[in-house]
């Protein structure tokens, strides 16, 4: 077959036409607004994103967006080398008290090692 040929079987009517545009703008704005709120909740405190996302079916959002990507770049932080590291407050391995960063910091330099103990 010639592609005229094939053309011409592809042909749809002008009302197919309209129609298979409004399902094409529909379509792109329920991606748009579905994206939307996946990188909003990208860029919220890890507790909102956890709720955000076990409400969202199944790899749906793994599967339609680059995840990965936007994560990273949503999470990214702006530390740069040399940065004074953040303050935060742990509970001692024993249990016995709190620890916070910045108090141990004041004494002596520490060394923040993360890893796995297993």
């Amino acid at each position: 077959m010639r592609w005229n040929e094939i053309k011409g079987r592809l042909k749809l009517s002008s009302v197919a036409r309209k129609r298979l545009g409004v399902v094409a703008l529909v379509l792109a704005v329920v991606y748009a607004a579905f994206g939307s709120v996946v990188w909003w909740a990208m860029n919220q405190p890890p507790e909102t994103f956890g709720r955000v996302m076990k409400r969202l079916p199944g790899p749906v959002p793994f599967l339609l967006f680059p995840f990965e990507t936007a994560w990273l770049h949503a999470r990214a932080g702006t530390l740069q080398v040399g940065d004074p590291a953040p303050d935060f407050t742990l509970l001692k391995v024993d249990k016995s008290e709190r620890v916070q960063l910045s108090t141990l910091n004041k004494q002596q330099p520490v060394v923040l090692i993360f890893g796995s103990y297993t």
